[in-house]
């Protein structure tokens, strides 16, 4: 079973690995994905540009942000897992979510989008070794680990899906 390595996660990301941290990391990422996405089935084509508040993302603008965590967290976790010791940038997430071309597309779609995206995430680290696993590197003048990564991206997801459920699916 693997678990993530409490001592290393930054406290910024310690919020989305409360959620995740006692499951193992394989299973996790398969999980967190399937409670996404049978959220997410759950939502009306109509709802999906919805707005809990003035100036907060719609639904799809949230489902796409979801999206791009994991595409960014899961380059960093190959970069690092690679051995490369290049330092990478942070990305502003409140610049990329309306960036997002989010209402071009359907909620079924972003659905969609979001399994394929998450089996590719899955194929990744059934592609590490244990040695690749404990590798890290720094991203937005952090350090991480190719492991915690792994329990951030649907520790992240959850977080998310919880918001959903609580401030836009009411």
């Amino acid at each position: 079973m693997i678990r993530p390595d409490l001592a290393k996660v930054p406290p910024f990301y310690m919020t989305y690995v409360d959620y995740v941290k006692d499951e193992d990391l394989m299973h996790i990422l398969e999980i967190s994905n399937v409670n996404a996405l049978n959220l997410i089935q759950n939502i009306a084509e109509e709802r999906g540009s919805f707005r809990y508040a003035e100036n907060k993302w719609s639904i799809k603008e949230v489902l796409c942000h979801m999206m791009d965590v994991e595409r960014v967290f899961a380059y960093r976790a190959l970069r690092f897992s690679r051995n490369d010791k290049t330092p990478l940038s942070s990305f502003d997430e409140n610049s990329y979510a309306p960036q997002s071309n989010a209402h071009s597309r359907t909620v079924s779609q972003i659905a969609l989008e979001m399994k394929t995206l998450r089996q590719s995430t899955i194929d990744l680290y059934r592609s590490f070794s244990t040695d690749m696993l404990l590798r890290e590197g720094t991203a937005s003048n952090t350090t991480l680990s190719v492991l915690n990564l792994g329990f951030i991206i649907p520790g992240h997801e959850t977080h998310h899906c919880r918001i959903l459920t609580d401030r836009y699916l009411q």
